[in-house]
């Protein structure tokens, strides 16, 4: 069962468990949510997204209730994302099967019992989206990196991974038009990519062997040695860099998969940046649209800011 988290300044947090019967559930609103929230109706719509440019984003998934607004009726979509909204967010959004167990979020010695998000918490580390610290620490309150959202995405959605890229001009040749992603883990869970990134995948996703066959048929003049997955990523990141050694792969898999988005320039991935809000939705949205869980943004003014598209 999903559940809705909603924030109040004199109770600070109000858990409301969806599915009830409005008749059910109105005695409960009426002692437990403050007037102005509980006389609040559902919106998906927030004054301070308006002309803002993750709008379509932020609106699929509030529709969705992935996300939500806060008590005014503003999303604040430049708030930076902290640990435990991110796990809140990777709760609803997904339901992968369990790989791993924990007795709840509060095993984490900064996790007290009782803590709004601690089922959260426990889900996003048994479906394998986060873990904790050294120390057993969670950090609830540290605030996301923009890498650190792209690498617990690569890393539990069954996005193809790979060590090497071969030269763009060769795997153009060598790649077919759909290509068998290489599955990291649950095979039996197929990625759906859109059409639209096989040109963008070509570069990550050619085998070895096809790369040697384009060799050896490609002009003299063509380049048709292997690249790093490293240097591949720096052909589409201006700040490939700042980039940490352990994400490079991750940060490949999920551009070849369709999920980063970079406003206001494609080219800046701005990896240790906080992730805000709005930039959240719109990663976490991409996700959705690689495992052909929702349909890609079709308003262009968002859109443009999807790397490869």
């Amino acid at each position: 069962m999903k559940l809705r988290y909603c924030y109040t300044s004199t109770l600070g947090v109000t858990l409301v468990t969806l599915g009830l019967a409005a008749g059910a559930i109105a005695p409960y609103l009426a002692t437990t949510l403050t007037p102005a929230l509980a006389a609040s109706p559902e919106n998906t719509s927030f004054p301070d997204t308006q002309n803002y440019w993750a709008q379509p984003f932020i609106h699929n998934l509030a529709e969705r209730d992935i996300v939500t607004g806060y008590p005014d009726n503003t999303f604040r979509p430049e708030q930076p994302v902290a640990r435990d909204e991110f796990a809140s967010i990777l709760q609803q959004a997904f339901s992968q099967p369990a790989e791993r167990e924990i007795a709840s979020g509060s095993v984490y010695t900064d996790v007290p019992q009782g803590y709004w998000a601690a089922p959260a918490i426990q889900e996003a580390y048994e479906m394998g989206f986060m873990k904790g610290y050294p120390g057993g620490e969670f950090r609830p309150n540290q605030p996301v990196s923009r890498v650190e959202v792209l690498v617990s995405l690569a890393q539990n959605l069954n996005l193809p991974t790979t060590t090497t890229a071969v030269d763009k001009s060769v795997a153009a040749a060598a790649t077919p038009a759909r290509v068998q992603p290489v599955s990291r883990r649950r095979a039996n869970r197929p990625l759906i990519f859109p059409l639209a990134m096989t040109t963008l995948m070509q570069p990550l996703m050619a085998t070895p062997a096809r790369a040697t066959a384009a060799a050896n048929s490609a002009p003299a003049s063509s380049n048709t040695s292997q690249r790093p997955v490293s240097l591949v990523v720096s052909d589409y990141y201006q700040d490939a860099a700042q980039i940490p050694q352990y994400a490079v792969d991750d940060v490949a898999a999920t551009t070849a998969a369709g999920i980063v988005v970079n406003y206001p320039d494609q080219r800046v991935l701005n990896p240790t940046r906080p992730a805000t809000r709005g930039e959240v939705a719109a990663l976490i949205h991409q996700a959705l649209v690689s495992q052909g869980k929702t349909v890609p943004i079709s308003d262009q003014s968002a859109s443009q800011y999807v790397v490869g598209r």
